[in-house]
């Protein structure tokens, strides 16, 4: 039925709307300054991969000047049941939904529903009286910055103390990944442990998920350091307030039918399960610890309970990594970015507020994951020095990634888009990076060639 009803408001959008959603086309390689014989070695070197046992299957995507110029798939959407894997496949995102969510809070920022240096409490007021925790004892990183050494080692006479932040976490900061939140599944702090315990990611609606994580102090000081964590979360519970809307009714209402993303939703109709790409994991992992060893090379199907979420509308609709997706759709999120806020005549941002999304905002904070050369703007991480880095690319790329192995990156300066999807989780290759490399390797014309 939803889809039904999503069916008959496209029609009337073709007939009354401001403009009809057309294809991002393609074109030739070579038009757009790119080597088709390199894009095939592109192609060869992932379907190597395939062949070696490294992914099951996979897609990639790459767009430049608003034109496809590459989309292959590679190997098999379900290797148990020999099903290939088609250019329509859905993958479960994960935190690509991040840049989503992101966007849809700055659309309410453009309606002046809020300030990003504003308190989150202002609009949530369950977040009104958090509290730091003097130790994070456990494995991970304590408050002072230092590794700690295990729980044995740990200072435990701290154990359950806060104390008052020096400021209240500001929307800025749930943008940032700089509020002072975590995630509880990355690490075995005394603040994580807390976040297991109250089961914050667990079956709860985003009013119960913030109420929760008001009982729990922060693990770091708001706007002390980049820490990754379920503060995006946070962002989809302050869209609902903001605007009045069930998080997922705002996506689909105001994002997801204005740009013709007909398959991204935090669940897959029953009809169309056949479309969506069984999920792997590294071979002899049991458990929910992502962190966990693999006893062997090669892949096996993921645990049921992984996916479950997926069938049916979830209650958690997390805006962190929730999501599912097609290349397709994804692509035209990301043009809707290239374009500066705009796609097929529906203005989604300004210019002007994708130019603030996409800067860096950490100053002189280094952004984690032990990245040199990298920043975080309001949902992207941005990338700075290419030669920092050590890698090529581009001063001023945005991009993100899924822990399933998914990855996209926008280019400014190339007026490029490229893309990689694929289901393993945790995922522990670096074949989005192999990617990257392989599409900049067939680049033959550089658009900073007329600058």
């Amino acid at each position: 039925m939803k889809r039904l009803i999503f069916a008959l408001v496209a029609v009337c959008m073709l007939t009354t709307g401001p403009a009809s959603a057309r294809e991002i086309s393609d074109s030739s390689p070579e038009r757009q300054g790119f080597s088709s014989e390199r894009l095939d070695r592109l192609t060869e070197f992932m379907d190597a991969k395939v062949t070696d046992g490294t992914m099951i299957g996979g897609m990639g995507l790459i767009a430049r000047n608003g034109k496809v110029v590459y989309s292959q798939t590679y190997g098999q959407a379900d290797r148990e049941t020999e099903r290939a894997m088609e250019a329509d496949a859905i993958y479960r995102i994960y935190s690509m939904t991040k840049p989503i969510t992101g966007v849809a809070l700055m659309m309410l920022y453009e309606e002046g529903k809020f300030r990003l240096n504003d308190p989150v409490a202002m609009y949530i007021p369950e977040l009104a009286n958090l509290e730091v925790a003097l130790s994070t004892a456990g494995t991970g990183v304590v408050s002072d910055g230092t590794v700690s050494r295990g729980v044995g080692e740990s200072k435990t006479e701290l154990l359950g103390q806060t104390r008052k932040p020096a400021r209240q976490p500001t929307v800025r900061d749930l943008m940032l990944h700089t509020a002072g939140f975590t995630y509880g599944i990355f690490g075995n702090t005394e603040v994580d442990q807390m976040y297991r315990k109250a089961g914050v990611m667990g079956d709860m609606d985003l009013q119960a998920f913030v109420a929760a994580l008001g009982k729990i102090p922060l693990q770091y000081e708001p706007g002390a350091q980049w820490h990754y964590s379920v503060s995006v979360d946070i962002q989809g519970r302050l869209v609902e307030v903001l605007s009045g809307m069930k998080f997922s009714d705002f996506l689909q209402e105001r994002l997801f039918g204005p740009l013709d993303m007909r398959d991204t939703a935090f669940s897959v109709d029953a009809d169309q399960m056949p479309r969506l790409a069984q999920l792997y994991k590294p071979k002899g992992m049991t458990g929910n610890n992502f962190m966990a060893p693999s006893t062997g090379p090669g892949l096996e199907v993921a645990d049921a309970w992984i996916s479950a979420g997926y069938v049916q509308p979830p209650k958690f609709e997390s805006g962190g990594g929730g999501l599912v997706s097609t290349a397709r759709d994804y692509l035209r999120f990301a043009q809707m970015m290239l374009n500066g806020g705009e796609l097929d005549g529906v203005r989604i941002l300004s210019p002007k507020t994708v130019q603030l999304m996409t800067t860096n905002h950490l100053g002189d904070l280094p952004m984690g994951f032990a990245r040199r050369g990298g920043g975080f703007g309001l949902g992207f991480g941005v990338l700075l020095n290419p030669g920092d880095v050590g890698e090529v690319g581009s001063a001023g790329e945005y991009n993100w990634g899924g822990a399933a192995g998914t990855r996209f990156w926008i280019d400014p300066q190339e007026n490029l888009i490229g893309m990689f999807m694929v289901q393993s989780i945790p995922h522990r290759t670096r074949l989005a990076d192999d990617f990257k490399v392989l599409t900049y390797s067939a680049m033959t014309q550089s658009q900073m060639d007329d600058k």
